[in-house]
C-alpha cells in the first residue's frame, strides 16, 4: 500500500501533538488535584487548630462548636468535636461526619499525631477530604476534632481545567494541521524536484541543477546532487573526448599499421616473384626490415601503456648520476635532432644524483625530447637538472611552437595530438607518449607540469623525491 510523504508527515506531526497533551492533560490534572487537596488539608488544619486552641480557652464547648458551624458551614466544612472514645460532644451543624477511623489512624491520633486523607469516598455518606486532631493535655489524649470539606466543588475545578486543556488541545491541532500542511507540501514539492531531476539524471540530461542551501538535509541533498550531477557531466564529456580520440586513434593506427604492412606484403611479393632487380632486393629486404620494427614498435607503446595504467610495472629503483642519463638522452635523439637543425644542450651539476628506475627515467626523458624535437624547428632543446629541497629537478624546455593554454591540460590525454597536422611524424605520433610519462612519474611519486607560452617555447618540469 502506497502511503503518500505528505501524509506520513501530518499523521507524525499530529500524533506527536496528541500524545503530548493527552499526558500533559493527565499530568497537570493530576498536579492541580494534588495542589488543590494539599490547600485544602492545609485549610483544613489552621481550622482544626484554631477550634482546638479555642476549646482550651472556654468552658462553654457547645457555644464554641456552634459559633464555628455557622462559620464554617458558609464555607461548606462540616466538623465534630469527640471525646476520647469518638463520642461526638455537639451535633449543631447540619451534617456532622461519624468518626469511623481505622485502628492504625487511631492508634496514631491517640500518639498525638494528624490523620489526613485527601480523598475519601468509602466512609462517609459523600466524597470528602478530611483531617482529624488531637486534643492533648500535657501527653493524655482527651479528645480531638475532624473536620470534612466535600470534594464535589474541587472535581468540579479539574473537570474545569480539563475541559480548558481539551479546548487548547483541539485548538493547537488545528494549526498543528496547518502548519504540518504547508511544511509537507514545501518538502514534498522539494523531494518531487529531486525525483524529476533524478529521473532527468537517468535520461542521459546532466545539465540539471536544483536551488541548494545549508538550511536543512534537503538542501544539502540537493548541493550533493548538483555536485553529483556536474561531476556525471564531466565524466560523460571525458567519455565522449575519449571516445573522440579513440575513434581517431583507431583510424591512425590502421592508417599507420596498412602503409608498413603494405610495404612489406609488396616487397615480400616482388621477392618471391622475382619482380625486384637483384641489386634492388637488398635494399627491399632493409626496408621490410625497417617496417617490421617499425610495427613491433607502435604496438610495444600501446602494451606498454597498458601495463603502467594497470600497475603491472615494477620499478627498480636505483641512485643513478643524472649527467650520465641526460648524455644517452642526447646521443639516443641528437640525429633527429639535426634533422630539424635544432641543438640539445645539457646543464647539470657533475655530482647531481637521483633515486629512479633506470629504464623508465631514460623512457621518460626521451618521450618528452621527442616532443621538443618535433614541435621546435631550429631551436634549442635545454635538458636541466636542479637540487630541490627534498628532491630532485629535471626540466626540458625547448624554443618551439609552443602550446595553446586551452591544451596544456589535454596533453595528458591518451590518444591526444597538440597539432593532429603532425599525424605522419615518426616519433610520438599516436598521443601515447606523454601518457605513459605522466604514469611512470606518478609511479615514482614525482610530479610533472608543464608551462608554455605560445610561439615562444615549452617547459617540462618534473619533481622527483629524493628516496
Amino acid at each position: 500500500m502506497k502511503f503518500r510523504y505528505m501524509f506520513q508527515q501530518l499523521v507524525s506531526h499530529i500524533s506527536v501533538i496528541v500524545v503530548a497533551f493527552v499526558i500533559l492533560s493527565i499530568v497537570f490534572a493530576h498536579y492541580v488535584g494534588n495542589l488543590v487537596f494539599e490547600e485544602k488539608v492545609e485549610e483544613l488544619t489552621t481550622y482544626g487548630e484554631n477550634i482546638i486552641s479555642d476549646i482550651s480557652r472556654t468552658s462553654n464547648v457547645d457555644s464554641l462548636i456552634r459559633q464555628y458551624s455557622n462559620m464554617l458551614g458558609e464555607r461548606n466544612i462540616l466538623f465534630t468535636v469527640f471525646d476520647e472514645n469518638g463520642v461526638s460532644l455537639s451535633t449543631a451543624s447540619g451534617f456532622v461526619p461519624q468518626v469511623e477511623l481505622k485502628k492504625k489512624e487511631w492508634d496514631k491520633v491517640r500518639s498525638g499525631h494528624i490523620v489526613s486523607v485527601k480523598q475519601d469516598y468509602k466512609r462517609f455518606e459523600q466524597e470528602v477530604t478530611f483531617i482529624v486532631m488531637p486534643y492533648m493535655v500535657g501527653q493524655t489524649f482527651v479528645g480531638g476534632v475532624l473536620l470534612a470539606s466535600p470534594i464535589s466543588g474541587t472535581q468540579e475545578m479539574i473537570h474545569d481545567i480539563n475541559q480548558y486543556l481539551f479546548y487548547t488541545m483541539f485548538l493547537a491541532l488545528a494549526v498543528a494541521l496547518l502548519m504540518s500542511w504547508i511544511l509537507s507540501t514545501v518538502h514534498v514539492k522539494r523531494i518531487r524536484r529531486l525525483r524529476k531531476a533524478t529521473s532527468m539524471i537517468s535520461a542521459g540530461d546532466y545539465s540539471i541543477k536544483l536551488p541548494s542551501s545549508d538550511f536543512d538535509e534537503i538542501g544539502e541533498l540537493s548541493k550533493d546532487f548538483n555536485e553529483m550531477a556536474q561531476r556525471l557531466q564531466q565524466s560523460m564529456e571525458e567519455i565522449e573526448s575519449l571516445e573522440s580520440r579513440r575513434r581517431k586513434f583507431m583510424a591512425d593506427v590502421s592508417h599507420e599499421l596498412r602503409t608498413p604492412l603494405t610495404t612489406i606484403s609488396g616487397v615480400i611479393e616482388g621477392l618471391s616473384n622475382d619482380l625486384i632487380p637483384d641489386e634492388e632486393k637488398a635494399k627491399g629486404v632493409q626496408l621490410v626490415s625497417q617496417e617490421t620494427k617499425r610495427l613491433i614498435r607502435l604496438v610495444n607503446e600501446n602494451l606498454d601503456y597498458e601495463k603502467i595504467r594497470s600497475n603491472q610495472v615494477t620499478l627498480q629503483k636505483e641512485t643513478i648520476e643524472l649527467i650520465e642519463v641526460f648524455e644517452i638522452v642526447k646521443d639516443t635523439l641528437e640525429p633527429q635532432a639535426e634533422e630539424k637543425n635544432d641543438q640539445i644542450m645539457i646543464d647539470v651539476p657533475n655530482d647531481l644524483m637521483i633515486t629512479a628506475d633506470y629504464d623508465r627515467l631514460i623512457q621518460i626523458l626521451i618521450n618528452i625530447t621527442k616532443n621538443s624535437i618535433q614541435f621546435t624547428d631550429n631551436g634549442v632543446i635545454w635538458i636541466r637538472g636542479k637540487v630541490g629541497e627534498h628532491e630532485t629537478i629535471i626540466e626540458i624546455e625547448d624554443t618551439g611552437v609552443g602550446i595553446d593554454p586551452s591544451e596544456i591540460e589535454n596533453i595528458w590525454h591518451r590518444f591526444y595530438k597538440a597539432d593532429v597536422s603532425r599525424t605522419g611524424t615518426l616519433f610520438g605520433q599516436f598521443g601515447l607518449g606523454l601518457s605513459i610519462v605522466k604514469q611512470l612519474v606518478q609511479l615514482h611519486n614525482g610530479k610533472i607540469k608543464v608551462t608554455s607560452d605560445k610561439g615562444k617555447g615549452t617547459k617540462f618540469e618534473i619533481r622527483f623525491p629524493l628516496t
